[in-house]
Order: C-alpha cells, then structure tokens, then sequence
C-alpha cells in the first residue's frame, strides 16, 4: 500500500482493509454493560465538574494534598474504565523510589482511549493527520482508529509478540503510529517510541537496552518536503539488535525499499487480520511504555511509566490545564518521540474522546504561516507548541500570524523550557489577539504530565507573563536549599523538590532502579528531586529558573541563566539566546552568552555592548556575560531545547568530550560554534 492509499483515512488508510480481507467486519469489541455503568462516563468525577466552580481550586488542591486516597480515588474510579476494581489507591516511599497506585485494579488503556468512544459515537474523529503537504489532511473516526489498531494487534501477535515482550516504534508522527502504541497496549505489549529522526547506532542503542523483539517502521518519512530514509536506518540498526525478530514496514511514500528476511509488509499483513481483538487486561503497575530520554553520563534511560496511574493524570491534566470541552479540536504539535506527544496527543486526549491533530511538518514549511494556516483550515481551539518555535516565528514577524483566521483558538500552551517574557507576550498578543488563555507548562518527561501551569484556577484568576504559577492538583512543590533544607516564604528560591507522589510519575529507569532512586530521590531524602530550580514569587507562584546545572554562582551571586537569558531577550535584534557557566579564576564562575542575532541587526559588535548594558540594568553588573558570542544557530534537541551542556564543552576545551548527543537536530552545528569560537579567541589574542 503506498501514500496514496495511506492518506484517505485509517480505515480507507490501508486501502480499505475491509474490502481487501474480503469479510465483512465483525462487531466491535466490547467490555461487560455492567462494566460500562459502573464506571460511568469519561471525566465525570466530581472533582472534574467542580475544578472550575468558585472557590474550588484551593480546596481540591488541599485536599489532594492533604487526602490523596480520597481525591485520586474517586477520580480513577470514575474517569477510567476497569475490568477489576483497585483495592489500595496508592503505596509510595520516596527512600527506595517505590511508586504504586491503583494497585490490584485491572483495565486496558486501548479500551479506555478507543472501545468507550466507539460505543456512544463511532464516527466522532479520533485524528486529524496534518500530513506534510499543506492542506491534504486527513480525518480517522473513532472506529477506524480501534479496527486499524485491533489488525495492528493481531499481526503483532501472529508475529510472536506476546504480553510483556517490547516493541520499537520508529515512526514519524501518523495515524499508523499512534495505532502501533495502541496495538502494543491492546495485547499487553510494552512499546517504546524512538523519534524517527535518531541515528542507527541511537535506535540500536534503545533496541538493545529495552531488548525489543519487533520493530514497526516506515519505508521512508517526510518532513519539511524532505524525504527521511527510515528503513534503512532501520536495517542498519537491527544488523547489531539480536533481540530483533521482525521489522513490520508500513509505506509513506511510494518509494520501494529493500526487504530483507526479517522484514514483513506491514499493510498487507494486517489486510489478512480481523478488526476485532480481545483486550488483555493489564495490573494497574504493568509497565505501558518506555521512553528513552538522554542522561548527562551519555547513557540514555529508559523512563517507565506504567497503566492506569499514567493514563488518568494525562486525562486530566489535559482537560483541566488546557480547558478542553466536548466538540473541540486539540492541536498538539509535538512528535509522538517525546513524553509530550504520548501524553498531550494520544494517551491524555484520546481517553478523553478529544479529536487530536496530529502535526507532520515544521513550523516553517512550505512557509512561516504553516502553525496558523492549520489552526484557520483545521478551526484549532487549543494549540500546545515549544518556546523555540514560538521564537523562531517571532523573527518573521507578525504578518505571517495575522494573514490566518485564528479566531477558533481558545487556549494557548508553551511546553519544553521556559518561555522568555518577549516570546510569551508575542503568543499572547498577535497569535491570540490578546483573548486567549496562555499556558506556560513545566513538566518533564519523568513527570509524565504537567505539574506546573496557570490553569486550573479560581474562574478569572491572573497569569503572569513567563511562569508556569500554580501547582496542579495533588502537586505539592517545596524549594530546597543547598544544605537540604525546605526554604519556607515567598521571594524565595531553591531546588525544585516535590513532596508527595503523584499518579502520572515514572516508576523506575528501565534494568536500573538503583540510578532512578539516585537520580530522583538520593540528593534530597524524602523528596522527588526535579533537577530544575525555581523561585516562588510574592503571591506563591512558581517561576522556573532552569536547570540546576544552569544556575552559576559568580562571586557569590546564585544566579539562573534564564534570568540572564530573559534579558537578552528584550533586545529586539536577538531572538535566541543560550547562556552558560563557566569556571573563572578570580569569580568562580562566569556567564557566557551564545547569541543569534538578526540578518538585519547590522553591526553586530553593536549588539552586543547594547545587551551588557541591558543586563546590567535589568539584573546587575555581576551578571552580564564577560564573553557574547554571535552565531548563526544553537545547539537543539529535535524537541527544541538547547543542549547547554554542549556548549559548556566547548568553552572549557572538552569539545572531544561531548557525551550523549544522539538527541541533536544536527550535529553539524557544533563544528560550526567550534569555529566560530575559535575565531573569537584568534581575535582576542591578536588585540593583546
């Protein structure tokens, strides 16, 4: 089956699978009536109708801290769907990094995200594939989406996957991929997604770790009108995978590949398959996926987040912090590769009965209209992007944003790093006209939802610019001092620890637990050490100030790099910026400053005196940079963020050193900041 076909419709996806098997399709798969009144409908617990009543937020937010069993409960006995109930809402110890909720329920979350939807409306739209070439997008109702993933089941099966065995996803963002993880949740299959972009020896890597039986991928992908050669990534990787039985190779385009002899076509096995498969029903603690996420050691971990826990905190999170309601179009532009993809455009919406879009291209492509050429064509009504996106569209300008209807959005969301005030203001005022509710989110892929975030709320509560403000329900953040003390009060600031286990976070580090519990757990006893500072403001919000290994001390001053970056953002001709410590004889520590600078800033030496000076006015003289470097790009994960510690690197002569660097959009840029670095030191020595 080649694009073509792949792009009518899941269902029609395959080439109407239907039609080809040659049978008709057979009643859906269905749990017990008796199972579906007892768990009532999707999100009506109570505390779901109450968190927008008046007065509700602080109470349900002292309660979820104060009474977990009895707020989390309630809401996973009403918002999910179980074949046995849970006996014990949660059993934690933060000393040994012991994580269990819901223990001894019962329930499949492919059922939760498809079958309950299928009954009570089989062609609401499930997805909506923004594929690559602008305006061809593609709808998949609800009941395509269950009888693709119950064939994609059935073939995993018949090709020996079989309950706890691992399945490596290498798909870029599609209705066929997000059908993968179902289909491996379906039968009791762990899947991990690695990010269709990854290098051969990175999938390798991941395949072997998670010792991966079967890997499902496309011939080729397509991205920003470029063609990626998956397949043979693929075949290159599994040459060193000897777990790797199979390679199920699905078709984007209609380019052919070779097939070796563990490769299977992946459309015509699943024509010969039913559309109906039993669900397994999966232990609350059974693992549901892992995902890979780099480490500062240069080993890759192998994050694990587990059934029920998981799937109600992404449920709600993404119904209470974004406002979704009935009806509405959720547009989601991360990769399914990472924490937010899984969360925030599969697992949160579609247990919710959302229609999610599903975004293939780049902001840029064909255009810098493309995010809200979509929003007009699709009417968008919550639109979750990164900062780096939102920055790098800032610099074309705001008429690419105005020549687009945006009217249909109500909710705006920024996720991956801090958002800088100039960035947040730009998304606030042209994109959403200055009505929309905007979101700034921290969590992290450990969290598995989002922790932090200005709504919910009291109804009309403010939101301040740049800052995630208010801990979600059952969030109970404290701010730790360098000798592990809580720091109490507001105008504070201190490492980011969490107090109470919450059901969404991870459980261990795949084949590791001892380095999940050093990580998380060892530098602050009794505590969920996140690893980012923040500040508590005056009025007892949350800012996040950066990672803790961003926060320098010069001279005595603790400062977050994002404070100085925050800075350097306000000058119009720069807009990015990466900020660093780095050791210095007499300071300790010195600030230096990685910056991009405009094509028609002019002189750019100009520039950068005009940005020491702004620092010094916004913060102080200790904190501006004692070297600015102009470069033409910085360094970034495919996810947006920039690898600081890269940078670090390179200024401290470890350049040959680098570690992990398999999540780098383009390894090219580092030669390219070497040399640009080099020659700023040829030219400081030559002024001497």
């Amino acid at each position: 089956m080649a694009a073509r076909s792949l792009g009518r419709g899941v269902g029609r996806l395959l080439g109407s699978l239907r039609g080809l098997s040659g049978q008709p399709a057979r009643p859906l798969c269905r749990v017990s009536a008796q199972r579906r009144a007892a768990s009532g409908p999707s999100g009506s617990a109570p505390a779901v109708a109450a968190a927008s009543q008046p007065g509700s937020y602080p109470a349900l937010s002292a309660q979820a801290a104060r009474e977990p069993a009895a707020f989390w409960g309630p809401l996973a006995r009403d918002t999910l769907l179980w074949d046995t109930p849970y006996h014990t809402v949660w059993d934690c110890d933060f000393s040994t990094g012991k994580i269990g909720w819901f223990l001894g329920g019962q329930l499949n979350v492919s059922v939760n995200c498809l079958d309950q939807h299928v009954w009570k409306s089989p062609e609401s739209v499930a997805l909506i594939w923004e594929r690559d070439e602008p305006g061809t997008e593609v709808r998949i109702t609800y009941r395509e989406l269950l009888e693709t993933t119950c064939r994609l089941a059935n073939t995993l099966k018949r090709h020996g996957v079989c309950r706890g065995d691992c399945v490596a996803i290498y798909m870029p963002v599609s209705p066929l991929a997000v059908a993968a993880m179902l289909a491996c949740a379906r039968i009791g299959a762990v899947h991990t997604v690695v990010f269709a972009g990854f290098s051969a020896a990175s999938l390798a890597g991941r395949i072997n770790d998670a010792k991966c039986k079967v890997v499902i991928t496309f011939n080729q992908g397509l991205r920003g009108g470029r063609v990626m050669e998956l397949k043979k990534i693929v075949d290159e990787a599994v040459k060193h995978c000897p777990t790797v039985q199979r390679v199920l190779v699905a078709h984007r385009t209609d380019n052919k590949v070779h097939m070796g002899d563990l490769d299977i076509p992946l459309e015509q096995e699943m024509a010969k398959e039913d559309p109906v498969c039993a669900p397994e029903s999966m232990g609350s603690e059974d693992v549901l996926f892992m995902l890979y996420t780099s480490g500062s050691t240069g080993m890759p971990k192998g994050i694990v987040h587990t059934q029920a826990g998981y799937l109600l905190y992404a449920a709600l999170t993404h119904k209470l912090v974004f406002d979704h309601r009935p009806g509405d179009i959720f547009g989601c532009v991360a990769d399914i590769g990472w924490i937010t993809g899984h969360s925030y455009v599969v697992y949160g919406p579609l247990c919710n009965g959302a229609t999610s879009v599903l975004f293939e291209s780049t902001p840029v492509y064909p255009n810098a209209g493309r995010y809200w050429e979509t929003v007009e064509r699709l009417k968008i009504n919550q639109f979750y992007g990164a900062p780096t996106a939102v920055r790098l569209l800032l610099k074309y300008g705001d008429a690419w944003v105005k020549k687009y209807d945006r009217s249909s959005l109500r909710t705006l969301g920024s996720v991956g790093e801090p958002i800088n005030c100039e960035a947040w203001e730009w998304l606030h005022r042209v994109v959403g006209d200055s009505r929309c509710t905007l979101v700034d989110t921290w969590w992290q892929t450990e969290t598995g939802g989002i922790c932090i975030a200005p709504r919910p709320s009291e109804e009309g509560a403010e939101i301040l610019p740049g800052m995630a403000m208010r801990p979600f329900f059952g969030i109970v953040p404290v701010l730790m001092d360098e000798k592990g003390s809580v720091v109490e009060g507001s105008n504070v600031s201190g490492a980011l620890c969490i107090s109470q286990a919450w059901p969404g976070m991870a459980r261990t580090i795949y084949g590791d637990h001892q380095r999940f519990v050093d990580a998380y757990f060892k530098a602050y006893p009794g505590y969920y050490f996140t690893g980012d500072g923040a500040h508590r403001t005056e009025g007892g919000y949350y800012q996040i100030t950066g990672r803790m290994d961003d926060v320098i001390n010069i001279s005595g001053h603790r400062l977050g790099t994002a404070e100085i970056e925050d800075a350097i953002a306000d000058h119009p001709a720069v807009p990015e910026s990466a900020v660093i410590g780095y050791p210095h004889d007499i300071k300790g520590e010195a600030a230096f400053a990685f910056i991009v600078v405009k094509d028609s800033a002019g002189d750019s030496d100009v520039v950068v005196q005009e940005l020491k000076s702004m620092v010094a006015t916004k913060i102080a003289k200790y904190a501006v940079p004692d070297e600015i470097l102009v470069v033409k790009r910085l360094p970034k994960t495919r996810s947006g963020k920039v690898m600081r510690r890269l940078l670090r690197k390179i200024i401290t002569s470890e350049a040959q050193e680098l570690g992990d660097t398999t999540t780098l959009e383009d390894p090219s840029i580092i030669t390219e900041i070497l040399s640009a670095y080099q020659k700023c030191k040829d030219k400081q020595a030559a002024a001497k």
